[in-house]
Parts: structure tokens; sequence; C-alpha cells
């Protein structure tokens, strides 16, 4: 296909024929985190000009779904679940235990190539900060919040994500 050498070429512009044979002899793993995490990380990295954490998401929900960073764009609209058949999703927060499984798949020894993952301390510490960031949003921007990413959270799940309460 020569249109794969071309810079950008989107997945969705190819035909169901043409995405098979490209995507057949690839094991296909997709990396997830919660949409709320997302935007916490997003915000303590200044990805945003916003003073506050509530500010910050008011730009997100203000750009929209077409006109926003893809920082921070919902992962259905980026990764295309639907279109693309992925072997393996990998959660974060469950990094050691989701990687350990997926290096075994791959036939891969597991144990050696395992960096020191600490995912009981990212839990809590995102569970404490989520808390905290979502205490911020007035109610409108916390409902808003679950629409945008109504899908992630239909896709994926996410059961103790603040978006999905």
């Amino acid at each position: 296909y020569r249109r794969l050498h071309t810079k950008e070429t989107r997945l969705d512009k190819f035909n169901q024929t043409e995405r098979k044979a490209m995507l057949g002899s690839y094991t296909k793993v997709l990396f997830v985190r919660d949409p709320f995490h997302r935007l916490i990380a997003m915000f303590l990295q200044g990805m945003g000009i916003s003073p506050s954490f509530s500010s910050f998401v008011q730009e997100v929900l203000d750009s929209g779904m077409h006109n926003g960073s893809m920082a921070w764009k919902p992962l259905v609209s980026l990764c295309r679940p639907c279109l693309v058949q992925y072997d393996y999703v990998v959660m974060f927060g469950f990094l050691r235990q989701e990687l350990g499984h997926l290096l075994h798949w791959a036939g891969l020894p597991a144990g050696s190539l395992l960096p020191e993952l600490t995912d009981s301390q990212v839990q809590w510490t995102y569970r404490w900060l989520s808390e905290q960031m979502f205490s911020e949003l007035s109610a409108q921007q916390k409902k808003q919040l679950s629409r945008f990413y109504r899908w992630d959270l239909a896709a994926f799940p996410f059961s103790s994500s603040f978006l999905s309460e």
C-alpha cells in the first residue's frame, strides 16, 4: 500500500480490507488511562495556561471534541477500538501486572524486562488527587466531563472513575 508511507495517513482513510491486511501482521496493544486521571496529569504538567484545575477543565470543554488537543481527546476518538481489533489492552494503574501478562503472552521473559512499578502507590495518589480536583469542579462541569468522555467510560472498565459516578 503506497499510502502507508505518506505522512500522517489515518487508519480510517483505508477500507476494511486494506486495514485488515496492514494490521494483520502486528500485535496491537492499547494503553488506556482513566480520562479524569489524564486530565489531572495534563494539568499538573502545565499543558494548559489555566491557573486552576476548574478553569483548565473549562478550557478542555470549550475546545470541544474537534478543536481540542490530542492530549485530552477521548481515547475512543484517537485509538479507534471499533476499527482496530486490539490484541491486548493495558490499563494504567495495573501496569506491572498487565505488562507481565503481555510479555508472557508475547513469549518474552517477563521478570527481567519489567521496571520497578509501584501501582498501588500510583492508584492511591490518583485517588487522593481525584478527590481534591473533582471537588473544585462545578456540578455542570462534572456533568459535561462525563458526557465528553462517555464513550471512553463505556468502552473501557474505569469502574472507579469519578466521571462514571
